[in-house]
């Protein structure tokens, strides 16, 4: 993989950069802490530009985090509690809950999309329960375009200091992109294992 994706970068530049982030957001496993410090490292080289380098790994970020969105948005919360009611258990979530959620949501949704967006393991998670939630389209686009930013610039940028070093960041970020991915897997491993005594305790609606 780290192979097809120095072709891509070194092949297409700007738009390789652009579908390369789309994918990440698609597929996680192509790496984002690798795509955009490889194309920092392109820009000084002279190669392309970091400005233009940090625009289109974002542009090409929130395309792949409105395709989740949209995924949530058809999901909706009446499908969603159709399915909690058959698979409640392995969703991790009751019928009774999922619009309790949904509000919660929609309340601090905006902080949850930015710093969400800056989280590895999570960047890509946090576009659905926003769709599921009916969040707006335009606060939706408006908080991950600048937590993608965000993140955009600092892996691109770290690139671009670290030069023919910029694999370093991905060393430095796996770590904690394990020990997040890691906490999901044990926090929905518990919401699992207390659906049944969660419900009981739901109070009567």
């Amino acid at each position: 993989m780290f192979d097809w994706i120095v072709g891509m970068v070194e092949h297409t530049g700007y738009a390789g950069v652009a579908l390369l982030m789309f994918a990440e957001n698609l597929f996680p496993p192509i790496p984002s802490e690798l795509i955009l410090p490889l194309a920092g490292f392109t820009a000084a080289r002279g190669d392309l530009g970091l400005v233009m380098v940090i625009v289109s790994g974002t542009g090409g970020a929130v395309l792949g985090a409105l395709f989740w969105y949209l995924i949530g948005r058809w999901v909706g919360c009446r499908r969603l509690k159709r399915w909690a009611g058959r698979h409640g258990r392995w969703l991790t979530i009751a019928p009774e809950e999922v619009d309790r959620a949904a509000v919660r949501f929609r309340e601090h949704g905006g902080r949850s999309v930015l710093i969400g967006r800056m989280i590895p393991a999570v960047r890509t998670l946090i576009s659905i329960p926003a769709g599921v939630s009916e969040m707006a389209l335009a606060p939706f686009l408006l908080y991950t375009t600048v937590g993608t930013a965000i993140w955009t610039t600092f892996l691109a940028s770290a690139g671009y200091l670290l030069e023919d070093r910029y694999q370093q960041v991905a060393g430095w970020l796996n770590p904690i992109s394990n020990i997040v991915a890691a906490g999901i897997a044990l926090w929905y491993i518990y919401r699992v294992a207390t659906f049944g005594r969660r419900t009981s305790q739901q109070p009567a609606e």
